[in-house]
């Protein structure tokens, strides 16, 4: 069982580390390390290396995102949920692709390894209300709605954020039709 107060030093080191990439992704680990308020040895017993951290706030964020599918299907009806929801899954891509350069290809891997399970499930879990309540087709498969996903943090970087008309496209099209 992990103490409390290591716990504590995870988060912090994790809440310093998110803010401070957001800053500069360039960041050294010393500089998370103060950030945190934490020493070194406390960082790298955590994080042995910057790939191990940032591979961490990844998995936190997918983690994160996956858990809120529940609540916004709660909220409101299944195909806004599903806007929300992915407005939030491209923020989160565009992050990991700030992030990226700092990555190895296997971390690359490693990640998408880890989240694409969860991320399908909450797909699936926002796909499928929308089918039980009839106001989205019945063929909407959760994968195909990922790949299309993809190209949307792509088209929300440069002078104009395509993003939200795209996405308005990819839910017309998974509207069911009378």
């Amino acid at each position: 069982m992990v103490r409390s107060d290591a716990r504590e030093n995870r988060a912090r080191i994790l809440a310093a580390a998110r803010e401070q990439f957001a800053e500069n992704g360039n960041t050294s680990m010393n500089q998370i390390a103060q950030r945190a308020g934490v020493g070194a040895g406390t960082l790298y017993r955590n994080f042995p290396t910057r790939e191990a951290l940032i591979l961490a706030i990844y998995q936190e964020e997918v983690e994160r995102l996956v858990g809120t599918a529940p609540g916004l299907l709660a909220e409101m009806p299944p195909l806004e949920a599903l806007r929300d929801w992915t407005t939030s899954l491209v923020e989160a891509m565009r992050r990991k692709h700030g992030l990226g350069d700092a990555l190895s290809s296997g971390a690359h891997q490693t990640i998408t390894e880890q989240s694409y399970g969860p991320v399908i499930a909450a797909i699936s879990q926002l796909l499928d209300a929308g089918k039980q309540d009839g106001s989205i087709r019945e063929d909407a498969d959760p994968g195909d709605f990922l790949q299309l996903t993809g190209a949307l943090w792509r088209a929300a970087s440069g002078p104009e954020d395509r993003s939200p008309r795209m996405l308005a496209l990819i839910l017309d099209g998974l509207r069911a039709r009378p």
